[in-house]
């Protein structure tokens, strides 16, 4: 596994070895013996899983220390532009965002600490997002961050004007005046 750190501690930017040959390829997205040994001992407790279409754009969101959450993501089909927001009261990064391309053809992933909101923008026809969480998800503590904050800036490589949020996701505070984390 190669792993890149970012500019914001405890996100990593993860690539598995890929074997590939005429039937196809294979790789160990996830061994817990590696894992460990990359510093990362988290338990994953759940996995999800969504799909979505071009320009739907999902996020931010993380969960108070109460139930803490952090996130391995990687896109199973097409491609997403997944980000993270560093909303860790205190945080030297506070406020910072990290953005990365992720694709069934790159087969990278992103690892998001608890503490960092995680959302995604849909750049192909249609993505696949699988991930892995080390918290189980609770409604009470669930918060979100305005996809559009521009305090915080994030610049997405949104297509053609396209951007489609559920109603709760086009209600979210910004960082001024959101929980944090």
């Amino acid at each position: 596994m190669k792993v890149a750190k970012t500019d914001i501690p405890g996100v990593l930017i993860l690539e598995p070895r890929v074997f590939e040959d005429e039937r196809g390829f294979f790789m160990e997205a996830y061994k817990k013996s590696e894992f460990a040994s990359l510093g990362l001992a988290e338990e994953f407790v759940q996995d999800n899983q969504s799909r979505s279409t071009q320009g739907v754009l999902r996020g931010l969101h993380f969960q108070l220390r109460s139930h803490p959450m952090g996130k391995l993501v990687r896109c199973l089909l097409g491609e997403i532009f997944d980000v993270g927001v560093d909303v860790r009261k205190g945080s030297p990064t506070f406020g910072r965002w990290i953005g990365e391309r992720l694709s069934a053809q790159n087969k990278k992933m992103l690892y998001f600490p608890a503490g960092i909101a995680h959302g995604f923008y849909t750049v192909s026809e249609i993505a696949e997002v699988f991930y892995k969480c080390t918290g189980e998800y609770n409604k009470e503590s669930e918060r979100a961050l305005a996809w559009n904050d521009p305090k915080v800036g994030i610049k997405w490589p949104i297509k053609n004007d396209l951007v489609i949020l559920s109603d709760r996701d086009q209600k979210h505070p910004t960082l001024d005046k959101l929980e944090v984390y």
